[in-house]
């Protein structure tokens, strides 16, 4: 079964710092390249970072560049996402998938709730 299992969310004071982790089950993650997606209460899922599978280049939203960095354990299959310096907006659901977005439709899963808040 294929599956991808997000974890490490949680309540950070603005300024903090969490780690995400996105393990993968079915599939090797080291096929495909993963990205780190989100959706806050009201709002549209955005992309927040993307890692390749060919030689490990990460792109980052404008809004997170400079402080989130993508990471991935192809030992481990998972796929990582460091947040620094966390603001009340990065506040949201975070979500891992495939970039390929054909694929990833059918592999939503249930995310991890991340809150930014004093």
């Amino acid at each position: 079964q294929v599956q991808l299992v997000e974890s490490g969310g949680g309540l950070v004071q603005p300024g903090g710092s969490l780690r995400l982790s996105c393990a993968a089950s079915g599939f090797y993650l080291d096929d495909y390249a993963i990205g780190w997606f989100r959706q806050a209460p009201g709002k549209e899922r955005e992309g927040v970072s993307c890692i390749s599978n060919s030689d490990g280049s990460a792109a980052y939203a404008d809004s997170v560049k400079g402080r989130f960095i993508i990471s991935r354990d192809n030992v481990k299959n998972t796929v990582y996402l460091e947040m620094n310096s966390l603001k009340p907006e990065d506040t949201a659901v975070y979500y891992c998938n495939v970039a390929n977005q054909v694929i990833a439709r059918n592999y939503w899963g249930q995310g991890t709730q991340v809150t930014v808040s004093s």
